[in-house]
Parts: structure tokens; C-alpha cells; sequence
């Protein structure tokens, strides 16, 4: 009997038990929201070169186009297409026989010329003589100085056939005005030519160093004086120019900004600035595209925050996550500038002594407590 009854106490303290348990499991559902860690970044200020990236066609810094000054018959062309010539080399060699007749009979006539004059000048000193005694008429004298002038001018007229003689002879051959790189020649041996004809012989293109003209908006250069004006922007003193190639490559070598149009074209709405690059090694030829990072100044109290601690909203707005005084999670919009080093400039939105999340931003809503966590700008990057 007595072990009946401590069985069925044993089974009533069990089922006392178990009815607890779920209880004592249930109460720590009751307490509060748990906070979450997230790591964040001191926003500071700092002193940073603001650069912009404009588009750009690379241009040879001389061209010259090769046309021929007389006409005739290509008889040699004395260079290889693609090459490197200097200024003054031979080029093409015109036919020169006829120039070198007319040479001849310009000579022939500067031979006569002078015969004549010798003659008109005898006879105008002896009747210089013999019209002080009345021996001719007055008339007769004034007829053999004017013939003795005449015969001057003659004198004077046959050089200067000599001279375009000597002119159109030289340029039979075809020289070259500028050093650089020749293309392709558009004829050969045989073939006839005349003088100062629409055709092109060939181009000749100075290459190193080379121009890049570089198109910016005068949309964007009104903002970027506007922001000078203003003191948000200090100008710069530094000229240089940096090219990103069309694989993405960067150009080895920086060049100088060296002049902007003062006027803007009307079909494109940009303003087209120059820069000089040293080309050495040929990389840049004429009609490349380029990307060009000019320095557009210095912001003294630049914000950079790293990209992945901005996200967007659904009005494409820029949001950025900040933990207040409070420990809760803020949404912030923000305006941001131009990436600088995998980095958003923001321009406005935050300011010094923010705390901004950039990690643990997938576990976090606006209004969440956060416990907060230091992290470097080395790792948030």
C-alpha cells in the first residue's frame, strides 16, 4: 500500500514539472529587444584634390599635307609609307625637263635683256651730249632715255623669270615641310599631278608629343566657377592631366593643360580644352579616345565615406545609415559627388562627428537599438 501511494506521488510531482516547464521557457520571450552590433566610422573632414573625368580625342601636334607646286609626271617617290621622315627629305621627284628648259630660255632672255640695254644706254649718253649743242631735238633725246629705261626694265623683268625658273625647278622635288610619321601615299611612279591640286600626295603627323582635346560641358565648367566663387572649392595651381586609355589602362606619362577655347560649340555645348602629352613610345595616335582626369581644385572640408556605407532608396535618392546619441538607427539623405579612391564625396548630408555604419547594414532598420563598434578606414574600404 505504502509503496502505491509513493508512486503516485512521484507521478504527481513529474506532471508538476512538465506543466512548469513551458512557463519558465516562455519567460525570457518577455524581456526586451535585443541591440545589434554594427561596426561604424567617425565621419571626418579633410583637405582633398578634386579631380573630373572628361572625354578626349588624342591630335597630332603638327600635320602638314604633301601637294606638289608644279605639275609633271611622278618619276620616284623616295620613302616607305608608315615611316618616320625629317623635315626637308625628298619626297616624290617630278619631272624636270621641261622646268630645266625653261630655265634655259629664262637665261636666253636675260641675255638679250642685257644686249639691249647696253645698246639703249650708249645711245642715250651720246644723245645726252649732243643735245647741249642743239646737234638733236629735244624729242629725239627724251625717246633715247626712255628706250635706255625700257631696256632696264627688261633687264629686271628676265631675272625675275629666272627666278620663278629656278623656283618651279626646286620644285620638282617634293619635300617634306615637317618631321614625323608619313602615312600611305595616294600615288605612285607614272603618275601625272598638277600644281596645288585638291588631292593630297600625303599626310605627314608629328606625334610626340601629341595634343589630347578634351571636351567639357559648359554646364559643368558654370558649376565648377560657381563652387570657386563660393569658397567651396579652392583652385588648383597643378595643370597635369591624367589619360585613362580605351582598355582601362592608365598612360604612363601625365601631361599639361595647355589653353581652353573662349567660346563654346553650339552643335555639342562644350567648351574643348588642349593638353600636351610626351609620346615617346607611340602608344597615342590620332583619333584615340581617351578619358582625361583634370584637377578641377581642392575642397578643404571634404566628407569621404566608403561606397558601400551609401545605399539607394526607392526615389533613387542616396541614404546613409548613422547611429545617434541615443543608440538608434537614423536614415539620412545625402548628396554625393564623384568617387575618389573606391570612396562617395558627399557634399551634403553629414557632418563631422557622425557615426555612419558600414557594416552590419543588412541586419538594421531605421529606429533598431545598435550597440556601435570602431572600425578602421583601411577595413571599411
Amino acid at each position: 500500500m505504502r509503496q502505491t501511494i509513493k508512486l503516485a506521488s512521484v507521478i504527481s510531482v513529474a506532471l508538476l514539472m512538465a506543466a512548469c516547464s513551458p512557463l519558465e521557457e516562455k519567460a525570457p520571450a518577455s524581456a526586451g529587444p535585443q541591440s545589434t552590433e554594427v561596426g561604424i566610422l567617425n565621419v571626418v573632414a579633410q583637405t582633398q584634390a578634386i579631380q573630373v573625368e572628361l572625354p578626349g580625342r588624342s591630335k597630332a601636334f603638327l600635320e602638314a599635307e604633301v601637294r606638289p607646286q608644279v605639275s609633271g609626271i611622278i618619276t620616284k617617290r623616295s620613302f616607305i609609307e608608315g615611316s618616320n621622315v625629317k623635315q626637308g627629305e625628298s619626297l616624290y621627284q617630278i619631272d624636270s625637263a621641261t622646268y630645266k628648259a625653261a630655265l634655259v630660255s629664262a637665261n636666253a632672255d636675260l641675255a638679250r635683256a642685257n644686249a639691249s640695254l647696253a645698246s639703249a644706254k650708249a645711245k642715250a649718253s651720246r644723245y645726252k651730249q649732243l643735245v647741249k649743242t642743239n646737234a638733236i631735238s629735244q624729242q629725239d633725246f627724251d625717246d633715247a632715255e626712255a628706250a635706255y629705261k625700257e631696256a632696264l626694265a627688261g633687264v629686271t623683268v628676265a631675272e625675275a623669270a629666272i627666278n620663278t625658273a629656278k623656283i618651279n625647278l626646286q620644285y620638282t622635288e617634293v619635300l617634306a615641310p615637317i618631321s614625323g610619321r608619313i602615312g600611305k601615299s595616294s600615288v605612285t611612279a607614272g603618275a601625272l599631278v598638277t600644281a596645288n591640286q585638291s588631292q593630297t600626295l600625303a599626310t605627314i603627323q608629328q606625334l610626340d608629343p601629341i595634343n589630347v582635346d578634351i571636351a567639357q560641358s559648359s554646364a559643368q565648367l558654370l558649376r565648377l566657377k560657381a563652387k570657386l566663387k563660393q569658397g567651396k572649392l579652392q583652385a588648383s595651381d597643378n595643370a597635369d592631366v591624367q589619360l585613362i586609355l580605351e582598355d582601362g589602362t592608365q598612360y604612363g606619362h601625365p601631361g599639361k593643360l595647355q589653353f581652353a577655347e573662349v567660346s563654346v560649340d553650339q552643335s555639342t555645348g562644350s567648351v574643348i580644352l588642349r593638353a600636351e602629352f610626351p609620346n615617346p613610345e607611340g602608344i597615342l595616335l590620332p583619333g584615340m579616345y581617351v578619358r582625361a582626369m583634370l584637377n578641377a581644385g581642392t575642397d578643404p572640408q571634404a566628407i569621404l565615406v566608403p561606397q558601400k556605407a551609401i545605399s539607394r532608396n526607392s526615389k533613387g535618392d542616396a541614404v546613409a545609415m548613422v547611429v545617434n546619441d541615443q543608440g538608434i538607427v537614423e536614415a539620412i539623405t545625402v548628396t554625393t559627388a564623384e568617387v575618389i579612391d573606391n570612396q562617395w564625396r558627399v557634399t551634403s548630408g553629414l557632418v563631422v562627428g557622425d557615426k555612419l555604419i558600414v557594416e552590419g547594414l543588412q541586419k538594421i532598420r531605421p529606429g533598431a537599438p545598435v550597440t556601435t563598434k570602431v572600425i578602421s578606414e583601411t577595413k571599411a574600404q
